[in-house]
């Protein structure tokens, strides 16, 4: 059995919605996340599956785009972002038949960020997007943490996975293949190979880069300062490029969803633009195996394996918005005096909840200090603020603080 047909995936439900009123839908996420397993379902539906990785079908949507998409009535077509002209013979193809549901895309990288796409498809397509495994998806349990923190509820962790098992998920991350592995050894060369094949492949997709062999050094050296404020001067310096280059690098492995840069929650929307966002691996697994932490650092060293840990937060809290009822920003608090807060989750209508992120099992006064400027500074737009941390009991800590386990993230 397919290590993906085992476990649930909350956006398939968005897809049905989509394909109800929308003539084109594209799934977009990382490779090897589960985009061609969950799209497969819709073939049912009476959508030809085309996919742009088989050798034949790629050379024939790269010689006459046009004419393959004349051809098709309803369809399936995966790993669009290989041939992107396609998306113009879509366009041409939608704009004469405005059906809902014609197109149904699946791209390993974010086509929104290509030149021309975002505009050639305006208002013709929806994009949803789908990330590896959550710890819900893997446990089977739909609750949405996001969305219930912020209606005041605090899930519950039955049982609090602790320890030992917390960071054994935490370095094990959440794509289908690592999850089905047996061993942390067997993890580690899959997620090596895994890197490999996009940085030798899929850059190719959305970027014309001349120094390939820079980009494994590059990815490692960026692994070093998860969850840290980006100094690309810093960065460059480290693998010998220059701070442009850096910056368009990173642009290009946010593409592919290997990190995101957040930016700094500012009481004053318009003072983010010139703070320096920090980086974010989207997997923590990937992250745990670029920085060499190991189930033993997880014990000894628990600085490395808490940027593993906030990653692994970070990730579960992303696949979270995906699948809302309200839309989220993921964003992050620092000031001059050096307050912070790890996650700062902001919904449409501007209210917060700050979230702290600790590896340990015991709180300290000082572990909410951030916290407590966030809500100072938010005043009525602070709804909670959540220490997350390594114990089993969820209590209060005043002014709408609360200390939680991390196994909340996925609880009922």
């Amino acid at each position: 059995m397919n290590a993906l047909s085992l476990y649930p995936r909350w956006i398939g439900p968005r897809i049905d919605e989509a394909l109800r009123d929308t003539p084109v839908v594209l799934l977009a996420g990382p490779r090897q996340a589960g985009k061609a397993t969950l799209v497969r379902q819709f073939a049912k539906q009476g959508l030809n599956y085309l996919t742009l990785d088989d050798e034949l079908t790629l050379l024939s949507a790269r010689e006459d785009p046009v004419g393959m998409i004349r051809n098709l009535d309803r369809a399936i077509i995966d790993e669009i972002q290989r041939v992107p002209q396609l998306l113009l013979a879509i366009k041409k193809s939608v704009d004469e038949d405005r059906r809902p549901g014609r197109f149904l895309l699946t791209g390993s990288a974010n086509l929104m960020a290509l030149p021309t796409v975002a505009d050639s498809l305006a208002g013709r397509l929806e994009t949803l997007l789908l990330l590896p495994l959550s710890q819900s998806e893997i446990e089977n349990r739909p609750a949405n943490w996001i969305d219930s923190i912020f209606s005041g509820v605090i899930l519950t962790a039955n049982p609090p996975v602790l320890g030992n098992d917390l960071a054994e998920r935490v370095l094990r991350g959440g794509y289908p293949e690592a999850v089905a592995r047996p061993t942390v050894k067997r993890r580690i060369a899959w997620a090596r190979q895994y890197i490999d094949a996009i940085l030798q492949r899929d850059v190719r997709d959305v970027a014309e880069i001349d120094k390939l062999d820079q980009l494994p050094r590059f990815l490692r050296a960026l692994a070093q300062t998860a969850g840290q404020m980006c100094n690309y001067s810093e960065l460059g310096g480290q693998a010998g490029l220059d701070g442009k280059t850096v910056s368009r690098y990173i642009g290009v492995f946010e593409q592919l969803y290997l990190l995101k840069r957040i930016d700094v929650w500012a009481h004053n929307r318009l003072k983010r633009v010139v703070k320096t966002p920090k980086l974010q691996f989207i997997d923590s697994g990937l992250l745990a195996m670029l920085m060499d932490v190991t189930p033993k650092d997880a014990q000894l060293d628990k600085s490395r394996y808490g940027h593993v840990l906030e990653s692994f937060v970070f990730g579960e809290l992303l696949k979270h918005t995906t699948t809302a009822e309200d839309d989220y920003r993921l964003l992050y608090y620092r000031d001059a005096d050096k307050f912070e807060v790890d996650v700062v989750i902001e919904n449409t209508a501007g209210h917060l909840v700050g979230i702290e992120i600790k590896a340990s099992a015991t709180i300290k006064e000082r572990d909410l200090r951030g916290l407590k400027k966030l809500a100072s500074l938010a005043g009525d737009q602070f709804t909670a603020g959540v220490l997350l941390y390594d114990g089993d009991e969820s209590m209060p800590l005043g002014n709408n603080i609360w200390a939680a386990p991390l196994s909340t993230l996925w609880g009922s």
